[in-house]
């Protein structure tokens, strides 16, 4: 039997970094995502032995060991490694990994690509995980396991699918799915452009800088912080009303308290591109994730969309098309 998972990656549109503890643990936070048609794809096939392959279609990475005892962590392929770890899989596969989205790109594709992997090595288990487990578990991989600093936003995007109101009171979090008229989906696809800057970027450096400012009690950066968990809060009333000019400002409004956290969150090129989308049309905008390279997110006046695409382009951005994704993870199996 072979199984198969698919994992959504997300936009982040409002309140990114106060979903990172030490923040959501003192303050609590308050994030609006929305999950995507691009994705991670995992397969499984049980192997009659005990070697474990795994094969990476994003990196042509391919690992081979003869036991699961065998796997450690060396920098390859270990947050798949880990994967099997937590799980406690002891049985023989080949598994294949690939996703849509580049690393680094500021769409919880690392997220993406463990909770896949989640979902598919819980469909060998008795026991089954919850939605919310998955998610959880997803962030032990990357964060006990690997040591890998981050909020918890991605997990549960790519587990939940849809657009949501997250609230994060550590050690709980909770879900509010809002229930946008179809009017304005449509409206947010319309207007939207996504484009990808050609340049990778980890996040893990500048999330110890921010946060560690945060516990000195830097004004800066802890003023930044409640403005972006106000400016999610906004939004959410925002997109309830259909407001689309204040989700736009809102946009705006996130980005500049995005580079109050950290200088490294934009450089030159995203300065430019972001003039050169303003002057061809767009209202609003941000970098996805910890920006300094990846994706930026813009929202147009009407009907200026496809100039902001073309300038855009015309200065060396890749545009990524997609629409809103309202299924999250999704596991199913077929015959060998």
């Amino acid at each position: 039997m072979i199984i198969r998972a698919r994992a959504p990656i997300r936009m982040d549109f409002a309140g990114g970094w106060t979903d990172v503890p030490p923040f959501s643990e003192k303050e609590g936070g308050a994030v609006i995502n929305a999950t995507i048609n691009r994705y991670t794809y995992a397969t499984l096939m049980p192997r009659s032995d005990n070697t474990i392959r795994i094969i990476s279609g994003d990196f042509d990475t391919y690992l081979e060991v003869k036991d699961f005892k065998q796997l450690e962590y060396n920098g390859n392929l270990d947050l798949i490694k880990a994967a099997i770890r937590v799980l406690g899989v002891k049985q023989g596969m080949d598994l294949y990994v690939r996703c849509d989205a580049p690393p680094g790109s500021g769409t919880g594709s690392s997220s993406s690509i463990s909770v896949a992997l989640i979902g598919l090595l819980n469909a060998l288990q008795k026991e089954k995980l919850s939605p919310h487990e998955i998610a959880k578990l997803g962030r032990v991989l990357e964060l006990q396991e690997l040591h890998i600093a981050g909020g918890k936003q991605d997990y549960y995007a790519s587990v939940l699918g849809g657009i949501n109101f997250l609230e994060f009171e550590d050690p709980a979090v909770s879900n509010s799915q809002l229930k946008i008229s179809p009017a304005t989906i449509a409206e947010m696809e319309k207007h939207m452009v996504l484009c990808y800057t050609g340049k990778s970027r980890l996040s893990g450096n500048i999330i110890s800088t921010v946060m560690g400012a945060y516990e000195k009690g830097e004004e800066k950066t802890t003023s930044a912080l409640f403005n972006l968990k106000r400016i999610a809060q906004e939004m959410k009333s925002a997109l309830l009303t259909m407001d689309m000019k204040k989700f736009a400002s809102l946009l705006d409004e996130n980005w500049k308290n995005q580079k109050m956290l950290d200088a490294s969150t934009t450089n030159e090129q995203i300065d430019q591109l972001f003039q050169v989308a303003y002057s061809a049309g767009a209202i609003g905008g941000k970098a996805l994730g910890a920006g300094g390279g990846g994706c930026l997110l813009f929202y147009c006046a009407d009907n200026r969309e496809h100039e902001v695409r073309k300038a855009l382009q015309k200065h060396g951005a890749h545009i990524i098309d997609f629409n809103f994704e309202f299924q999250g993870l999704v596991t199913w199996s077929l015959p060998e």
